[in-house]
């Protein structure tokens, strides 16, 4: 019997600590339920729903319903030479398609977007690395380089046309060096002026691009550094094999939004070859507003409904490929 009580002593004093600890977890869930809606009340009482009213009519306005219409009157013979509107299916792209206008948009605007993304994220990443520390020239030359992001797009085009054109700014500088007279149509090759143009456009963002490495720069952690300056690594091999793969996640950002918002361009080409030479850079939106003007509503509307289909096959591949190369270095 006395072996018998001592037996369910430690039975029931567990039984006891386990009923103990599932009410002490019992409570905590209560509090932290009770917290949720505390907090919940919170929110709603000073940052009611109401204060989303104006935003969402603006956007249901000027963007939901101007893009539910875009993918209406894509698929119609809607132009300014008619009276009414009537459905035509694959008209307009079959017309488009078959005249050749829209595969050489098409292959003029990746272009552009693929060299204004390599411009761009090369040019900010240079900035970045150069002006890592935390000086006082350091912090001027960001903000100086950073000026351009904040300027015009038309404006940027419209000064750097002045200065590559024939007998322009450059060609008197160069010339000046040179000690004879330099007249180089800069903007004037069908080959070279969407690299051009491209470089412009990455010059222009280069200052957004070269914050993000930055900030990018400032979350490493020196002990990973000065780890590497004890093994003997250079700079080269830091910034490569360190550095370089840390900088991923602001890769992921910089190569998406410059390659995806490029392939919206349409200010800074409009400004510098207005789609010269021969239409060489004629990107996509720029033929969508010509074509607009010229009454052709429909068919604009079809080819910014093809950007937005050729945007989004870009985008979930290539995002989806950054993200699982940012989870395998990080």
């Amino acid at each position: 019997m006395k072996n018998a009580k001592n037996k369910k002593g430690p039975v029931m004093s567990q039984t006891v600590l386990t009923g103990s600890a599932a009410s002490v977890k019992q409570d905590s869930g209560r509090s932290e339920s009770v917290g949720r809606n505390y907090k919940n009340q919170v929110m709603k009482k000073n940052y009611p729903l109401r204060f989303l009213v104006p935003a969402g009519i603006v956007l249901l306005i000027f963007f939901f319903i101007p893009t539910v219409l875009n993918f209406v009157y894509a698929f119609t013979d809607w132009s300014a030479f008619k009276t009414s509107v009537s459905f035509n299916g694959f008209d307009n792209f079959t017309s488009l398609f078959k005249n050749g206008v829209l595969l050489r948009d098409l292959r003029i605007t990746l272009t552009f977007a693929v060299c204004e993304s390599f411009f761009q994220n090369t040019f900010g990443l240079i900035l970045a690395v150069f002006l890592e520390k935390d000086t006082f020239e350091n912090r001027i030359a960001r903000v100086l380089f950073f000026i351009p992001v904040l300027m015009s797009a038309l404006a940027v085009g419209y000064v750097w046309q002045a200065l590559l054109q024939a007998n322009g700014a450059l060609d008197q500088i160069l010339g000046f060096f040179a000690g004879r007279t330099i007249s180089t149509a800069w903007l004037g090759s069908t080959t070279w002026s969407i690299v051009i143009v491209s470089a412009i456009q990455g010059w222009k963002w280069a200052g957004l691009a070269m914050l993000i490495y930055l900030s990018g720069l400032k979350t490493i952690d020196e002990d990973v550094l000065e780890a590497a300056q004890i093994d003997g690594a250079n700079g080269w091999q830091t910034f490569w094999k360190i550095k370089f793969p840390l900088l991923a996640p602001a890769l992921t950002f910089n190569v998406a939004t410059s390659l995806l918002g490029s392939m919206n361009g349409f200010d800074t080409v409009q400004a510098t070859t207005a789609g010269g030479p021969g239409g060489s850079t004629e990107i996509l939106n720029l033929f969508v507003w010509r074509t607009f003007g010229q009454g052709l509503y429909s068919q604009s509307t079809m080819m910014s409904l093809l950007l937005f289909v050729v945007v989004m096959i870009i985008a979930i591949p290539l995002i989806w490929y950054l993200r699982r190369r940012e989870a395998k270095i990080l």
